[in-house]
Formats: structure tokens, sequence, C-alpha cells
């Protein structure tokens, strides 16, 4: 029974290395479509970075012109403000159902720093853009980390998987990959990461994708993306949804205009003394209805879809990630077992030991029907682990190829269990 249990382990062994060889090659296909998105990005980025200085040039220019007539702009300014302040806390109030202080403060801390012509230029405001330039950058880089991890975690299973055949097999040498090229690898250990049959792979992007739809939505109404939000099945929307058009295709949500009271600033048609700024005459220069805003204007147009870009890429990366770590555990469930043998030094020898073999036959009266035979216990041992017992249905005797087949398949699902 030993020796016939040991061959069905020893085929089983062979298929989960070639199990783990087929994450390998999943990971190296991986890392190529990575490496892709990489490149992309970093084009990118240095597309939008490229933008963004365009925009500060003409932003600085535009500064020196407004120099001429600061006194005027800065008295029609500071008109300007406390009707954007009311106008905001009035359409806001009118749809929210709470917040409306905090609004309030944020945007008067907002407009504080914000220059007059600003608010009339087609296109966000630089510091936003290089604020949701950090967090892109943030974001990245914690990517990039979890992609590490699961890279480690491949080749380490991997790693032992091929010690496992070189013990049982002796196959020529095999060269291990380099998923992450470029990146300094930290000597880690993995295993705790599978221990758990709740985590895995997948566990390491699970959290992040429903961050990150969180991320790319309240984007949306930065960038000016289309996000309409559906009503309930009663009819009502959900306060924090709320869709305010106020005038024009303006778009923001409650939680949006709490988060980022800059998106105030659309309400300027509503106040006449912020119109007024528009049309101001600097000495026979009208700064805001010159090419330098025109100029300003489509760099920043630029770095807005650059940054558009760069979020669709980090969704795309992220995607990959998520749907690569679901096959990898899919395979490591499967045939990840075998990694955990490479420690195991009686490996070649007695895997599967048989100790004792109970049958228990019942007896049978005059008279009566043929009873089923009773179960046959089994006490074995297989690899490093102790001993066990395995119940075999009666029908099944112990002479039979079979018997051993099911002892050895039962005893490995149980391995597999507290190594994976």
């Amino acid at each position: 029974i030993s020796l016939k249990g040991e061959k069905y382990l020893d085929k089983q062994i062979e298929n989960a290395i070639n199990g783990v060889k087929e994450m390998q090659s999943v990971m190296q296909k991986s890392s190529e479509d990575h490496k892709k998105v990489l490149d992309s990005l970093e084009k990118t980025k240095e597309q939008k970075e490229k933008a963004m200085r365009a925009a500060q040039e003409m932003e600085a220019k535009l500064e020196q012109e407004e120099e001429v007539c600061n006194e005027t702009m800065k008295a029609l300014w500071e008109e300007c403000k406390p009707c954007l302040k009311n106008t905001c806390i009035k359409y806001y109030s009118r749809t929210c159902s709470s917040g409306s202080g905090l609004v309030g403060r944020q945007l008067e801390d907002v407009l504080n720093r914000t220059s007059p012509f600003s608010i009339w230029i087609n296109g966000k405001k630089i510091d936003v853009l290089e604020q949701e330039g950090q967090r892109q950058t943030t974001e990245f880089k914690n990517l990039e980390e979890k992609y590490t991890v699961m890279a480690d975690g491949v080749e380490n299973i991997f790693t032992d998987s091929m010690k496992v055949a070189d013990v049982h097999y002796n196959p020529p040498v095999f060269f291990l990959p380099n998923f992450l090229g470029r990146y300094t690898r930290q000597s880690r250990s993995i295993r705790s990461l599978f221990h758990d049959p709740l985590h895995g792979f997948q566990s390491l992007f699970s959290p992040m994708m429903g961050m990150s739809r969180n991320l790319f939505s309240s984007m949306g109404s930065m960038m000016d993306i289309d996000t309409d939000t559906p009503p309930n099945e009663d009819g009502s929307i959900n306060e924090d949804v709320v869709i305010t058009e106020p005038f024009g295709n303006g778009r923001m949500t409650c939680r949006e205009i709490r988060r980022n009271s800059a998106g105030c600033l659309k309400f300027r048609d509503e106040c006449q003394k912020c119109k007024d700024i528009q049309h101001i005459d600097c000495s026979g220069k009208k700064p805001l209805e010159g090419p330098l805003k025109e100029e300003l204007e489509e760099a920043l147009a630029m770095a807005e879809r650059f940054t558009q870009q760069y979020n669709s890429l980090l969704k795309r990366l992220e995607e990959q990630m998520f749907n690569t770590s679901s096959i990898l555990d899919m395979l490591n469930t499967q045939f990840g077992w075998v990694s955990s043998l490479a420690n195991d030094t009686n490996t070649k020898d007695n895997i599967f030991r048989v100790q004792t073999v109970i049958c228990r036959d019942t007896e049978e009266k005059p008279g009566e029907e043929k009873k089923q035979p009773g179960e046959t216990n089994v006490s074995v041992q297989l690899f490093d682990s102790p001993p066990m017992t395995i119940s075999v249905p009666g029908d099944i005797p112990w002479t039979d190829p079979k018997f051993s087949e099911v002892v050895a398949q039962e005893a490995l699902d149980r391995y597999k269990e507290s190594s994976v």
C-alpha cells in the first residue's frame, strides 16, 4: 500500500511542479504587460509636467500685466468674494443637509489664497492639479510596493518548488526570472501570506480596488467628467451624491463640494463684481481678454488631459494586477503546496508510510441480508506531517489498487490545508 501510494503521490508532485511553472509563466507575462503600462505612465507624467511648467510661466506673465491695475482689481475682488461665498452656500444649503458652515470656512480660505483673475481661467487651478499629482504619485508607489510583494511571493514559491523538483527528478538547472527588472528586492518570508485561506495574492489589491474607485469618482467632478448618479428606487437621491447644476453644465455633489470647496468658483456668473474682473482695463490692456489668458487656458487644459490620462493608466495598471493576482491565487491553491516540501529532508524517501490498517468485518447472521462491509481505518504519515487516520469505505478492499490512491489523496488533501 505504501509503495502504490508513493507512486501515486509522485505523479501529484510532478503535476504540482508543472502548475507552479505555470504560475511563473503567468507572472512573467504580467511583468511584460506591467512594463508597458509603466512606460506609458512615465511618458504621460513627463507630458503633464511640461504642460504644468508652461501654465506656471503663463500665469506669472498674466500676474505681471495685472499689477498695472492691481488696486482696481483688488477692490472688485473684495466685493466678489463675499458674493461667491453666499451664493455657493445658498445653492449648497438647498440640496445638502449639513456642512454649509464647513464649506463657507473652507471657501474663505481658498478665496484668500486665490488670484482674482484665476476664477476666469477655463481650467483647474495649478495648485489643484499639483495636489492631484501628489496623490497620483502616492498611489503609484503603493501599487508598485504591492506588485513587488506579489512578484516576490511567486518567485519564492517557484524557487522552493524547483528544489523539490531537483530532489525528485534531478532535472536541468532552472534559471529564475527577474519579474521586476530594475527594482531592488528585499529578502522576506512570504509564506505567512498564504496560511489563511482568506488571504493571498488577491488580498493585496482587493481593498485598493474599492479605494481607487472612490478616488476616480471624486476626480470626475474636478476634471469635469460626467458622473451622473441614478436615484434610489423610491426616486430620491442620496444626500452625498446630489448633483447640483446652478447654471451651465457644472456638476458637483455635496460630498465633493465639502472636500473641494474651490468648486464654488463655478458660481462666478452669479456675481456682478466677479464678472467685472474679467473685463477690467489695465492701461489699455485687458489681461483676461488677451492671448496670455488663451495660452494659460491651453496649457491648463493640456495638463488636465494628461492628469486624466494618468489616472486611466493607473486604473488599468491596478486592474491588471488584480486580474493576475486572481489567477495566481487559483494556481497557488491547487499547486503551491509543493513548495512547502523544499525543507523536508525526507522528501524523496518514504514520502508515504502506512503504519496500520484496521479492517472491521461485519458479522452476518443466518437469514439476514448481506451487509455492507465496515470501513477500513488506515494510520498513515505523509512527508513530515504527524500521523493521521483515514477512513476508507468498506466497499474498497485493501487489496484493490484504488485503495492506496484513496488513502494517498485524502492524506494529501489534509496536508494542503495546512501548507497553503
